[in-house]
């Protein structure tokens, strides 16, 4: 028996909840398609749902490392929040075992993919693809993105960026990004930039599996920012500071997650450092 209908009444409270609360919009769609995703699949509804029965479900699932820490955080969100109101007695999420996060191993897309899927590319895709692998934006970060978000400066224009945990950051425009996405304004009008169902705008999730479609092999819109973040970190000839800066992290342990050091680079410090100069 399906379970959907009766989780959309707690999810609706939920969503209603977490934006009462200031909840990022992206932290917000996110949670949504989680919870609606494993409303389609239990055949309980979400306060029948057991400690046993939510790891089963975890363990069915051929989640990568980061995505089981996402959803695990979705649940205790949504379980927090019915035990605080008294929608539960107790929380199912307590008895289940912390994710611990994966090792660092970025993987930025290669070049070769990246201009290949540039190539099969419509107008929007080319924008998007470009957003994430020279600006850094994550899927949700280029979904939302508004004519207001263009702000003319002394040295070119930069976007604001509207990211997780609702917080902003600046990031420069590449001079053919500022005038396509500003040619687009003028065609369109203000508002949304990329529009669709999703509260004016085009869905994220959609945005990010068109992207993946044309990306050859296993590589998806997130290995672009790995390529953004490997680029900049390049570009600032290794400074932490403004990779962190750029593509909106609070930590610098994240600048380990996302750049891969170039083959180059590394292999010049080890001739470098060897006793035996390099005969090549």
């Amino acid at each position: 028996m399906n379970s959907t209908g009766e989780w959309a009444a707690p999810i609706a409270a939920f969503i209603t909840a977490q934006t009462a609360a200031g909840i990022a919009r992206t932290s917000i769609y996110t949670r949504r398609q989680h919870l609606q995703h494993i409303a389609s699949r239990v055949p309980y509804g979400p306060w029948e749902l057991t400690s046993d029965d939510l790891a089963g479900f975890m363990a069915s699932q051929n989640w990568a490392r980061e995505t089981r820490r996402s959803r695990l955080t979705t649940y205790k969100a949504f379980y927090g929040w019915a035990l605080k109101f008294g929608r539960i007695d107790a929380d199912p999420t307590v008895a289940l075992a912390k994710v611990k996060p994966g090792d660092p191993n970025p993987r930025p897309v290669p070049e070769r993919v990246y201009l290949e899927a540039l190539v099969r590319a419509d107008e929007d895709e080319r924008l998007w693809i470009d957003l994430a692998a020279e600006h850094g934006l994550r899927r949700g970060e280029i979904a939302v993105i508004h004519s207001h978000d263009i702000v003319e400066t002394l040295l070119g224009y930069d976007l604001v960026v509207h990211g997780k945990g609702d917080k902003t950051r600046d990031v420069p425009l590449t001079g053919a990004m500022a005038r396509a996405l500003l040619g687009r304004v003028e065609a369109q009008g203000r508002g949304y930039l990329f529009r669709g169902d999703e509260d004016g705008h085009v869905s994220a999730r959609w945005l990010g599996k068109r992207i993946n479609r044309l990306l050859d092999g296993d590589w998806t819109i997130h290995k672009l920012r790995h390529r953004a973040a490997t680029r900049f970190w390049v570009a600032a000839n290794g400074d932490p500071y403004v990779v962190a800066d750029l593509m909106g992290w609070a930590s610098l342990a994240m600048v380990r997650t996302y750049v891969r050091l170039p083959d180059d680079r590394k292999r010049r410090i080890v001739e470098s450092a060897s006793r035996v100069p390099s005969l090549v």
